[in-house]
């Protein structure tokens, strides 16, 4: 996160969108983020855990809408953030964002999507993309192996249920964070 800083992310977090409004920008490309979204579901513990979060998390996926991980990502933390409203999520388009992706660069090159966490004032906490580890576990088995898959085949259920606890895995870990953080004990008074 060297380079990441608060105001830089406040601002980009200022001009990002919500949900409804990212997907506004391309309808023809929303309708691929609709359907995945449309194929998620939270078990009632994922619920629990979620709706027990005290602490403001903002968060910002750096994303195209055009982007194929992009869609497989997105519609999980939106589906993530809608549980609790101290969960907010922001969208923003990567071309929006090129001191960001400069920031974010993974093995040499501008990856998307990216999504950074932050503490309650724009503080970055963690970064997290372009894929979960259950995902690249899952490509390294179908192009390191026998076969490879078609490229833009659906995300079977298995793998979407492993990617979404990734994420909530993600999700925690930060509130957690955020809720052990001295500096931020000290400012609630907790």
């Amino acid at each position: 996160m060297r380079g990441l800083r608060a105001r830089d992310l406040s601002e980009a977090f200022a001009a990002s969108l919500s949900w409804e409004d990212y997907l506004a920008s391309d309808a023809d490309k929303a309708a691929s983020w609709r359907s995945l979204y449309g194929d998620l579901s939270l078990t009632d513990d994922q619920r629990q855990l979620l709706s027990g979060f005290t602490r403001r998390m903002p968060i910002l996926m750096i994303s195209g809408i055009w982007c194929g991980d992009c869609v497989r990502q997105g519609p999980i933390l939106q589906a993530l953030a809608e549980v609790n409203e101290c969960i907010e999520l922001r969208f923003i388009d990567r071309d929006a964002a090129p001191g960001l992706m400069d920031a974010l660069c993974i093995n040499g090159g501008r990856r998307v999507p990216m999504t950074v966490f932050m503490a309650e004032d724009h503080e970055p906490v963690s970064v997290m993309g372009d894929r979960t580890l259950n995902y690249y576990r899952h490509m390294a088995a179908a192009r390191l192996g026998a076969s490879c898959p078609v490229p833009g085949a659906p995300t079977d259920a298995g793998m979407l249920r492993l990617v979404t606890q990734d994420w909530l895995d993600e999700f925690e870990r930060v509130h957690l964070l955020l809720r052990l953080s001295g500096r931020l004990r000290q400012a609630h008074g907790d």
